[in-house]
């Protein structure tokens, strides 16, 4: 089925989609375009906030209203209504061109997420674990672009990736947060496939990753093997999130960022993939 354009935000780097249960609606974030977007699914009841610096992702409380959200300083409480950002923890004060990139909660309540060189040029992207005391963890480093946290379905794996290296890991993880046995999981070696940008998981443990300068998401089985391809009418598509009170609809972010020329370049996107996905998590703090 073909993708159906839901926002044409012409986002220059939608990124962060999250389906909230809470109020029935989808956000995503424009992170060059300092913007966080809210609409239903149809995508008819749009609104946005503009923020005052990079905003990278936003994951719902799960015993509180709002968001943490990560921004380019650091990791804070977000409220819209009334609007307030309130600081929690700057993990990189040392890596002052460095930026938070993409996030996920996993099924304890803790955020995952990981950093970048804004600029693309060294490779000082980590990743990090957010507890919900508060405290955060550095648990790896050395990456060119960190991106899309996603946990197998039993949540004993927690896959991540460095784009600029055109490889997913894959980790073991477990109940305490410790991550040990470090492996690539899938490589991005035909240069069709461009780089590995975000990801999800469904319900029957296939990983769905989206593929900057790709033009596609694809689903790959637990066992990492190409599974089947989505196109979409764009070349630079970044993330994916399940949707809807089933969790039987897919919505895709894309970046409009060096891509001006591409008539729909930074819509967001909807695609119905034939299966569920999990439901998302909430901060437990």
């Amino acid at each position: 089925m073909d993708a159906r354009c839901v926002w044409p935000a012409r986002a220059q780097l939608g990124e962060g989609p999250l389906w909230d249960p809470r109020d029935g609606l989808i956000y995503f974030v424009d992170i060059k375009g300092r913007m966080l977007n809210r609409c239903d699914l149809a995508g008819a009841a749009r609104e946005a906030w503009p923020m005052p610096e990079p905003i990278c992702w936003v994951i719902p409380r799960a015993r509180a209203p709002g968001f943490i959200a990560g921004f380019k300083s650091g990791i804070a409480e977000l409220t819209l209504d009334p609007f307030a950002i309130t600081p929690l923890h700057a993990p990189e004060p040392d890596r002052r061109t460095n930026r938070l990139n993409d996030a996920k909660c996993d099924s304890r309540g803790r955020i995952w997420a990981g950093s970048m060189d804004d600029e693309e040029k060294i490779k000082s992207g980590a990743l990090y674990r957010f507890d919900p005391d508060r405290t955060c963890t550095r648990v790896d480093d050395a990456y060119g672009v960190a991106n899309g946290p996603a946990f197998s379905a039993d949540g004993a794996v927690l896959y991540h990736t460095d784009s600029a290296a055109r490889t997913i890991y894959a980790f073991d993880i477990d109940a305490a947060g410790a991550l040990a046995n470090k492996r690539p999981f899938i490589r991005f070696e035909d240069r069709d496939w461009g780089y590995p940008d975000g990801m999800t998981v469904d319900a029957e443990g296939g990983l769905w990753v989206a593929h900057w300068e790709g033009a596609r998401v694809s689903r790959f089985r637990p066992d990492g093997s190409l599974d089947r391809i989505i196109a979409l009418p764009v070349s630079r598509v970044t993330s994916c999130v399940f949707a809807g009170p089933a969790l039987d609809r897919m919505f895709v972010t894309t970046a409009a960022i060096g891509r001006e020329h591409e008539e729909l370049a930074g819509a967001l996107f909807e695609l119905f993939p034939g299966v569920r996905g999990l439901p998302a998590h909430s901060f437990a703090g």
